[in-house]
């Protein structure tokens, strides 16, 4: 599992510089230099978060992470700036028109929520280059940084496959959206190709980010319930900050957790729960992030879509827990099918 080691080694080097951090909420700036400065030369990354904020201990603070990163290697001020509740796409406008007017460059909005709000400040502010995560926007100054979900999803489901004593596994999904079902059609071909006796439960939270599915440990924790006690053994959640309660739920019945986006296994937050996560389904979003920093930072900024997947280490699913390697056959089989997805031989499906 070459790639799926490499890949959860950078994830944990770079989300250990975040979790030091993430007890701090609001709008928070750092700098290597403790003058501050107007000059737009002399300002670094800012990141916008996503629902949920950080402390989410996946898909947020995967993002911090990677500012944490291009801040300590670049010795520069950054800013990263929480949502609030409610909020509308004229907030975010005028949140990244805000970072952008004080002189920060690269300007990075975490989530796909960021896309109407960038594509009006784009335009407005072209010598600063934006990007966004999980979302394609067009301008010349604008950087796409997307994943390839599915492809982790199905390494994750053929562990759920492997892992499964009852036959039956979960997938809880944070909001109904496309985004989302790229996870659960990954994870469900995943399990299927490796054991076509496996059913997959699936429930996905809320129809919409507004009404909490990002960011509700409650519900995460009531859906895993639920599928627990339909027999699922294993339960995969891609629902942000509502994982927790995922997680939460299966280390209380002593079931199989797997995380997402960041290496949940490795978090100091969820430690109490660490015994039951088997993997998590990695999306290196801070890499991501460090990228386009570091491509501003060189004077090579990178623009358009800007696609992460397995055959560039974007995606994978994390060898963490040792018991992975307990379970028979497990290693072996996700070993076979990265190898599959990266060579072409399989085709993961986004829907």
């Amino acid at each position: 599992m070459r790639r799926m080691s490499r890949l959860t080694r950078a994830a944990v080097g770079v989300a250990s510089l975040a979790l030091a951090a993430t007890a701090c909420g609001g709008t928070s700036s750092e700098s290597g230099d403790s003058s501050e400065s107007s000059a737009k030369d002399d300002l670094g990354l800012a990141i916008a978060y996503d629902i949920g904020g950080k402390g989410d201990q996946s898909f947020n603070d995967a993002a911090y992470a990677g500012l944490q990163k291009a801040q300590k290697e670049f010795d520069y001020k950054t800013a990263d700036i929480e949502p609030t509740e409610g909020e509308t796409d004229a907030d975010k406008e005028q949140r990244l028109s805000s970072l952008a007017k004080q002189g920060y460059n690269p300007v990075i909005g975490v989530g796909f929520a960021y896309g109407p709000a960038m594509t009006a400040v784009a335009e407005k502010y072209p010598d600063t280059t934006f990007g966004i995560v999980d979302s394609v926007v067009e301008g010349e100054n604008v950087a796409s940084l997307v994943f390839a979900e599915e492809q982790a999803s199905y390494l994750a489901g053929v562990a759920a496959a492997k892992a499964t004593e009852t036959n039956t596994v979960g997938f809880v999904g944070g909001v109904d959206i496309p985004l989302i079902h790229k996870f659960e059609a990954g994870f469900e071909q995943g399990v299927q190709a490796t054991d076509p006796k496996v059913k997959v439960v699936s429930q996905y939270l809320t129809q919409t980010a507004e009404e909490g599915g990002f960011s509700s440990p409650d519900k995460g924790k009531a859906a895993a319930e639920g599928q627990i006690e339909k027999k699922a053994d294993v339960v995969y959640q891609a629902a942000g900050l509502s994982g927790q309660g995922v997680i939460e739920a299966a280390a209380k019945a002593k079931v199989w957790a797997i995380g997402v986006d960041s290496d949940q296994y490795q978090q100091e937050a969820l430690a109490g729960y660490k015994d039951f996560i088997l993997t998590s389904a990695l999306k290196d979003v801070g890499g991501a992030v460090y990228t386009l920093a570091k491509s501003v930072q060189d004077g090579e900024p990178l623009t358009g879509t800007q696609v992460f997947d397995l055959k560039v280490d974007g995606v994978g699913l994390s060898d963490s827990n040792p018991k992975m390697a307990e379970i028979e056959g497990l290693t072996d089989a996700v070993a076979e099918a990265e190898e599959g997805i990266v060579d072409g031989s399989i085709t993961v499906r986004t829907e």
